[in-house]
């Protein structure tokens, strides 16, 4: 079976994908890398490349995503498969960089969980019932990251290159999906994906917002599961 790396989305760890470790993880191996320890898009991919196996599946959600299409663009004749959740190919709008600036003030003065409870939770999410619950654990990830990984990760998505071409040049298996609420990547940046990438799956989750892999899991499992199949295929 193909080994299968995951890629978490911004101050998110392996938690993120409890429900999909746990239901692949005893067919083949899964492994959740780190996405913290650089600011720049080039070396995080590096760091990831270098830890991987020789060939692999590789699914990423929001920042994960982003530093996924690094990867490719870096290594495509490696990465057996692609799966791309809620995030975006393009490069960072100048108004979304220049709203960077206060957040990492804020974080540099120590107060990383009023910028993740105030400015970022609000936007992950759809209304359901483990709402709270998810937005906790999302409290534990950041606050357990702390203050350099946020720093870290805010400098690489500010900076990132544009991927759209990185996506058309792509033939492996690949699956677009994302939440249908997702109010931080919306449907319409991932029907740009399905686009860009020839033969690939859009699918849209429904009561689930930017974290459909904890919102919606049995449903994201098993376009998971599909995508994967078509990769051991």
């Amino acid at each position: 079976m193909t080994p299968l790396v995951l890629l978490p989305g911004m101050m998110c760890d392996a938690r993120l994908f409890a429900p999909q470790i746990a239901a692949f993880s005893g067919s083949r191996a899964v492994h959740c890398a780190p996405i913290g320890a650089h600011d720049t898009m080039a070396a995080l991919a590096i760091e990831i490349l270098t830890n991987a196996p020789p060939r692999f599946a590789l699914a990423g959600l929001s920042m994960g995503g982003i530093v996924a299409m690094e990867v490719l663009r870096r290594a495509p004749d490696r990465v057996a498969a692609l799966a791309l959740l809620d995030t975006n190919p393009k490069a960072e709008p100048e108004e979304i960089r220049a709203r960077r600036v206060p957040q990492m003030d804020k974080v540099r003065e120590g107060h990383l969980a009023q910028v993740m409870r105030d400015e970022m939770k609000p936007n992950y999410l759809t209304d359901g019932p483990l709402r709270s619950e998810i937005l906790d654990l999302c409290m534990e990830m950041a606050l357990g990251l702390g203050k350099e990984v946020f720093l870290n990760q805010s400098r690489a998505l500010a900076n990132r290159p544009d991927q759209q071409d990185t996506l058309r040049a792509y033939s492996g298996p690949a699956l677009v999906l994302c939440g249908r609420d997702d109010a931080l990547c919306p449907v319409a940046r991932h029907q740009l994906m399905h686009d860009l990438i020839a033969g690939s799956t859009l699918r849209l989750i429904e009561n689930a917002g930017h974290l459909p892999t904890l919102e919606q899991p049995d449903e994201t499992n098993a376009a998971l599961a599909t995508w994967l199949e078509r990769t051991d295929g």
